[in-house]
């Protein structure tokens, strides 16, 4: 199959770029610039020139592919409504693109835009709320592909997608740590992140292309939720800091513009995934990785 790849140069759409040509699949991977092409072409991919807000250039990538796997993103969480409608309107250019094909369009979601407190399931839909419902439009549009022709699906994945090379939320909060020279945590620190390295995600990816039903729902979840006090203190002893539990009034203070991700608590399954696809997460987990891992 000839996938056609957007953010393949990224921490996750790298590691997809790799599982999909390690399976036989020919990859085009969508780069906007002259790096990313070298780096598409040294992975043994081949280079489509564009980017998320050319829609044209989407189309046309994905009209000449057999399947499309998304999973770039604008992550500008100060115009954070900008990037959601950014994301909205390449996967509509993509799925139109599709329409009555039959063809396979897997779209990125996330797991944190689920009701928080409780386990999050796949047949769940996003709660409500302005940040959730932005990221929303994505997940509602694409599914709504299905009936169209396309087998259009989404994985989420938890707020931490993890290994060597990481630069998501955990390097961020350890960065934080090592500024206020205390590791912290919101309150008693026991609300939970989910939690997948990322060869497990490619994986998923990757079966979804290849066996994903049309208007599912994903899980890209190993770890079903790690408490946050519990990546405190393993960040507080790897950097020998104290630790500390900040109100979550002070939260956005301390931690700036990830304090909601801190905050949260969106313990999450994949039950169904790994029923329905066989996916089974082999990986190292998260606390194992910050153990024995390159985050410090």
């Amino acid at each position: 199959m000839r996938v056609f790849v957007t953010g393949a140069t990224g921490f996750i759409g790298s590691a997809v770029v790799k599982e999909l040509i390690a399976a036989g699949h020919e990859v085009l991977g969508l780069a906007r610039s002259e790096k990313s092409a070298q780096a598409l072409l040294a992975a043994g991919a081949e280079v489509h020139l564009g980017s998320l807000d050319d829609l044209d250039s989407l189309r046309k990538g994905t009209e000449a592919a057999d399947g499309v796997i998304h999973t770039a993103f604008v992550h500008d969480f100060s115009d954070y409504a900008a990037a959601c409608e950014t994301d909205r309107l390449a996967v509509e250019a993509m799925g139109i693109a599709l329409e009555g094909s039959g063809k396979a369009l897997v779209i990125t979601s996330g797991i944190a835009l689920l009701a928080p407190g409780r386990e999050g399931k796949e047949a769940d839909t996003v709660a409500d709320g302005a940040a959730a419902s932005l990221r929303a439009k994505s997940e509602e549009l694409v599914l709504s592909f299905a009936a169209k022709g396309v087998r259009a699906s989404l994985v989420r994945l938890p707020p931490s997608v993890h290994g060597d090379g990481d630069h998501g939320f955990v390097p961020v909060i350890i960065d934080i740590a090592r500024q206020h020279g205390v590791s912290a945590f919101v309150g008693d620190g026991k609300n939970h992140w989910p939690a997948v390295h990322r060869l497990d995600a490619a994986r998923l990816f990757r079966l979804v292309l290849e066996n994903g039903s049309a208007g599912s729902r994903y899980h890209g979840v190993a770890d079903h939720g790690i408490p946050m006090k519990q990546i405190a203190e393993i960040i507080g002893r790897k950097l020998d800091l104290p630790l500390e539990s900040i109100p979550p009034k002070n939260a956005a203070e301390h931690f700036g513009w990830i304090a909601h991700f801190v905050g949260i608590d969106c313990p999450a399954s994949s039950a169904y995934t790994q029923s329905a696809l066989g996916w089974i997460p082999v990986e190292k987990g998260l606390v194992e990785d910050l153990e024995e891992g390159t985050y410090f």
